[in-house]
């Protein structure tokens, strides 16, 4: 019996949604795989770590929002990894079109390539398990008996999650027969019979009950060749656009920048829909690696720690006659319930939630509504990153704002200068050297310095712990907007961006 190695597998981070349904910690500019919400690291940093090891992954290429691409960045410092590519999407049009992108790129460095696409927010518990399935898939996807053709011969796989109980939230894939070839057998790939849409809780119980489903975990390991060779057949504005703009992106820094008007033209479409369910080639694995979509409020009371009465608390809380209820304060705020039962209640430092956990599903809508509203608390959290840290609006008021900015070491914002406002710059730890008009000099802890208005200055913190200053800005005018900027070290000067 021969035996197949392996293909190096690429993985495909996709970083895309706007995770409204996880308002107010997720937001349009900082969307849930970013943030913390287990514990530790967040989703982004973890889905890294799955694909780290160096004999079985090829460096990760990544594919996210223009506006994330130095959150990616720093997940990526964070996790010790380099990506072969970080491509930048002008806006969201689903995983298709993504995909399509990313087998384009993996082409042009390899003809044989074998990409197992992931989203960057799901959680996975049991991340060996999965490595092992991967790498079964990759030959699968290669084509069994077949590998280094690439294009030809290989099926597009799909992970099926056995089901423990019946979940009306997920999609379901109807199991075939099983795949014939030695690999095929190896790894207990079957045909996809079927995608079935999220069903009503009397069919998901029929679904458990008779064995034959499976839950659709959005994850695939494809050869790239034989996904465009799909694509050519069943998606076809998909890949023309997608091969546009690719033809048109534009290096920036490390990221390359996607052609904005011929990825626009893309069908917004999912890869499910745009191949998966067309294609004869579709084939799913049984997989049993402690997976969970995290796209809602009850999915994190689900896998969160619980006290006797069925309730998950993040942050300090004080609960009288509460059951079954997931409370968060991130704030340092102090939660005090009474009688609650089957509630959501998240406090941040600038918005409150509070809804009953059978209408989860509505948090979307309610974001977008706010988003509409232009309450700004719907689509910036209270702290705003920046490719050299992070600041924080304090206080707000007519002529005065009051914010607290974290430089990390190295960090260095943009040489600029304001028309309508003065800044009062007061170290409160850390070095920081300040350029002001054509003068450079150290300003230690508990010093502070003036920069008048129209007067260009810049921030650089030269030491190796984190500069933390408080900022006070005078003026008539205070929005984020009021920038020239003259030198940007992070490539900046086409956006308007805060510092």
């Amino acid at each position: 019996m021969p035996v197949h190695t392996p293909p190096k597998i690429v993985p495909v981070v996709l970083s895309g949604g706007s995770g409204t349904r996880l308002w107010p910690l997720s937001r349009r500019s900082f969307p849930k795989q970013f943030a913390d919400l287990l514990g530790g690291e967040p989703l982004f940093r973890r889905t890294l770590r799955r694909v780290s090891d160096a004999g079985i992954f090829a460096p990760p290429l990544v594919v996210c929002n223009l506006e994330h691409r130095f959150l990616v960045a720093e997940e990526l410092r964070q996790a010790g990894l380099e990506a072969s590519a970080i491509l930048l999407e002008p806006e969201g049009r689903n995983t298709a079109p993504a995909a399509a992108i990313a087998a384009l790129v993996a082409l042009q460095r390899d003809p044989a390539a074998v990409l197992a696409l992931l989203p960057a927010d799901h959680l996975v518990a049991e991340a060996s398990a999965l490595a092992g399935l991967l790498q079964r898939a990759a030959v699968v996807a290669a084509g069994d008996g077949t590998l280094g053709d690439g294009a030809s011969g290989g099926h597009l796989v799909t992970f099926g999650i056995v089901p423990h109980r019946p979940e009306t939230g997920y999609g379901y894939i109807r199991v075939g027969q099983a795949l014939s070839g030695d690999s095929a057998r190896a790894a207990g790939a079957c045909e996809v019979s079927a995608f079935v849409e999220k069903p009503d809780s009397e069919t998901a119980a029929d679904y458990l009950a008779s064995g034959d489903y499976l839950w659709n975990s959005g994850m695939f390991v494809v050869g790239a060749g034989q996904l465009l060779a799909e694509m050519t057949r069943h998606c076809p504005k998909v890949l023309a656009a997608a091969e546009a703009a690719l033809a048109g992106a534009r290096e920036d820094l490390d990221f390359l920048r996607l052609e904005a008007s011929a990825f626009a033209a893309a069908p917004s479409i999912s890869l499910d829909y745009a191949v998966m369910e067309r294609t004869d080639r579709a084939a799913v694995i049984p997989a049993e690696v402690g997976w969970h979509d995290l796209g809602a409020w009850p999915a994190l009371w689900s896998v969160a720690a619980k006290d006797r009465n069925g309730n998950a608390v993040v942050g300090e809380a004080h609960l009288t006659e509460v059951r079954d209820s997931y409370l968060r304060a991130d704030d340092g705020r102090l939660i005090a319930a009474l009688g609650l039962e089957d509630m959501i209640v998240v406090s941040t430092h600038d918005a409150l939630l509070v809804a009953p956990r059978a209408r989860a599903a509505e948090i979307g809508d309610l974001a977008k509504t706010l988003t509409a509203a232009g309450r700004p608390e719907a689509t910036d959290p209270k702290v705003i990153r920046r490719p050299w840290g992070s600041y924080e609006t304090l206080v707000e008021a007519e002529g005065f704002k009051v914010k607290r900015i974290v430089v990390r070491p190295a960090g260095r914002l943009s040489l600029q200068y304001h028309h309508h406002r003065s800044e009062h710059w007061v170290v409160v730890s850390g070095e920081a050297e300040v350029t002001l008009g054509e003068e450079v000099f150290a300003l230690g802890a508990d010093r502070s310095t003036y920069v008048p208005q129209g007067t260009r200055h810049q921030l650089y913190n030269p030491g190796r712990a984190p500069l933390v200053i408080i900022e006070v800005q005078c003026g008539t005018y205070l929005g984020e907007d009021d920038i020239v900027r003259l030198a940007d070290l992070y490539g900046r000067s086409d956006l308007v961006v805060s510092k």
